[in-house]
């Protein structure tokens, strides 16, 4: 027996995304990042260069490691880039107000921000104790009391934030662990904060889809003024097959440009759904619910881009049904023209029929008359008398036997030649 080659790889997916148990309080700093394949080998060198505990399983897209006598991280590679969570214990709330006054954070967030990368989306996070916890941190904090969002998830842990970036980068997560199982705390905090990072990454297909609503808002008026110009029988057939390839091709383009940011959104908004239940959010009295938050600002978001894609899908089939329609007029022109031209030529055919049969005929009576002329040239051999009637009768006798002889002969050779082709 042998291993598989992509045995290791199969396990080490199922080990992806674990953190390590939270510690209460806790402070947690994550980014996502969008990494282009030219920095991904820099960013890899970087994060090996801080590894000290490496992957059980071996997996090349996970990583675990410690920045100071105070941070951990974890970093992930991503099919669209990269996550990198770091994790300080022991810390305060007063590191978690201003990162600044924590040296070690302060450290550990500096060397983070060398790494490679376009940041789609970076928070912190403090768990405290208990919801008195988060209230004296909160008070630290601007956010914005309108649109503050607070929830239970799965019983005990509260979360507060109001899912906007502070002045400097981060977006704010205040937890209350309230006496939860740490297992079960650390599951949930992983699960709310990939609802987040993949809500991001699916909302980066919208404005890739608004963008698409001209061009497709033009590609529909074209094919509306193709469909009427079709309609139109002094319209030319090969001009209107060339727009429409013109516009099929335009379609096409649109198409190829977005599909993989409109299939990734909805592998994403999939992903958002399903952490969204797992949460088993509950409300609080006051605030605005982590359901009705997403549900109220994401799911429009994604209706947009599934009408964009659904929307691209339907023009492209009713280009594809016009053309069809347009070909088969144009085939059914050709047909009508074959018929005429095949009519013409049995006409003309005919007629030729006609005229060999009366040439035939005329034929036919010339080689009599040469015949008889013949004959007659040959009576003049033929001294008076011997016959006992005269060259003349003799001549107008054989008139209608001469005349059916030539054309028997005539017929008799046409059939056999005709007989060997």
């Amino acid at each position: 027996m042998r291993d598989h080659e992509l045995r290791r790889r199969a396990v080490g997916e199922m080990h992806l995304r674990r953190w390590p148990v939270l510690p209460v309080p806790c402070h947690i700093v994550q980014w996502v990042l969008a990494i282009t394949d030219a920095e991904r080998a820099d960013e890899l060198a970087a994060i090996q260069a801080r590894c000290d505990v490496r992957d059980a399983v071996g997996n090349p897209a996970h990583r675990e490691g410690r920045i100071n006598a105070a941070v951990t991280f974890t970093w992930e590679r991503q099919s669209e880039g990269s996550s990198l969570t770091l994790f300080a214990s022991p810390c305060d709330e007063a590191g978690f107000v201003d990162a600044q006054a924590d040296p070690l954070i302060a450290q550990a967030i500096t060397w983070a921000q060398t790494l490679p990368g376009q940041i789609i989306r970076s928070t912190r996070v403090w768990i405290g104790e208990s919801d008195a916890d988060i209230a004296r941190v909160m008070a630290g904090h601007s956010l914005n009391r309108d649109e503050l969002v607070s929830s239970t998830l799965g019983g005990d842990i509260r979360i507060w934030s109001d899912f906007r970036v502070m002045v400097d980068g981060f977006g704010r997560l205040l937890v209350a662990a309230n006496g939860a199982d740490p297992r079960d705390l650390t599951r949930q905090m992983q699960r709310m904060q990939e609802l987040g990072n993949y809500r991001n990454k699916a909302l980066l297909g919208l404005p890739v889809a608004r963008e698409c609503w001209p061009k497709l808002d033009a590609a529909e008026a074209r094919l509306r003024d193709l469909a009427n110009r079709i309609a139109d029988s002094d319209a030319r057939d090969d001009s209107l097959l060339a727009e429409l390839s013109g516009l099929a091709l335009d379609l096409a383009s649109v198409s190829t440009a977005i599909s993989f940011r409109m299939d990734a959104t909805r592998a994403y908004g999939q992903i958002v759904e399903e952490r969204l239940d797992q949460l088993d959010v509950q409300p609080v009295q006051g605030f605005a619910s982590l359901v009705d938050f997403t549900q109220r600002r994401f799911r429009p978001a994604m209706n947009t881009c599934f009408a964009t894609s659904e929307r691209i899908e339907r023009l492209g089939a009713r280009t594809e049904q016009l053309t069809s329609l347009l070909r088969a007029r144009i085939d059914t022109r050709i047909e009508n023209q074959n018929a005429d031209m095949l009519r013409s030529m049995e006409q003309s055919i005919t007629m030729q029929a006609r005229l060999q049969q009366l040439v035939e005929g005329l034929s036919a009576v010339a080689l009599s008359y040469y015949a008889l002329g013949l004959l007659k040239y040959a009576l003049y051999a033929v001294p008076d008398g011997v016959l006992g009637i005269s060259d003349e009768l003799v001549i107008g006798l054989l008139v209608v036997p001469v005349v059916l002889g030539v054309w028997l002969a005539m017929h008799t050779v046409k059939s056999r030649v005709l007989a060997h082709t």
